[in-house]
């Protein structure tokens, strides 16, 4: 997944972020990415991925990697995964709504953590912050709630 950073006009730090329209997390405000496809790496689903949800365009060498997350479900073992983290600071477009979310900008001050997976809280406000992070999230039974965290 990746977070592309901004200045608003009027200063404020922003990360493009946006409400999922189907599939995993449908509903959830979330970054941009999605699965890997075969033979592809972290680095280049991420631009794919950046570029079918928001059209935005992103060099390969624009990405910062800055964590890995893996995700627990076992009460729903298939949505079990593991996710790299990416910062990006330099693209090109304008973002569009693309058939699986509508992309917003949002301060950084002011993240939108209560609409976000549960784990978001506890890792997005640091890597937003240039803080690496590796982590372990095993979810409950409801599959919303962070029972776990490692």
């Amino acid at each position: 997944m990746c977070y592309l950073t901004r200045l608003s006009p009027e200063g404020n730090r922003q990360v493009l972020l946006g409400r999922k329209k189907k599939g995993l997390g449908m509903g959830n405000i979330v970054g941009l990415g999605g699965k890997l496809e075969s033979g592809e790496t972290a680095v280049d689903a991420a631009v794919r991925e950046i570029e079918e949800e928001s059209s935005l365009v992103v060099a390969a060498s624009a990405l910062t990697e800055l964590g890995l997350l893996t995700y627990l479900f076992p009460h729903r073992e298939e949505w079990s995964q593991e996710s790299t983290v990416f910062v990006c600071e330099e693209w090109s477009g304008t973002p569009r709504e693309s058939n699986e979310l509508n992309p917003l900008w949002f301060d950084v001050a002011t993240l939108p953590v209560d609409e976000m997976w549960d784990d978001a809280r506890h890792w997005l406000p640091g890597v937003l912050n240039g803080v690496s992070v590796r982590a372990t999230f095993t979810f409950g039974a409801d599959l919303e709630s962070v029972v776990f965290r490692a």
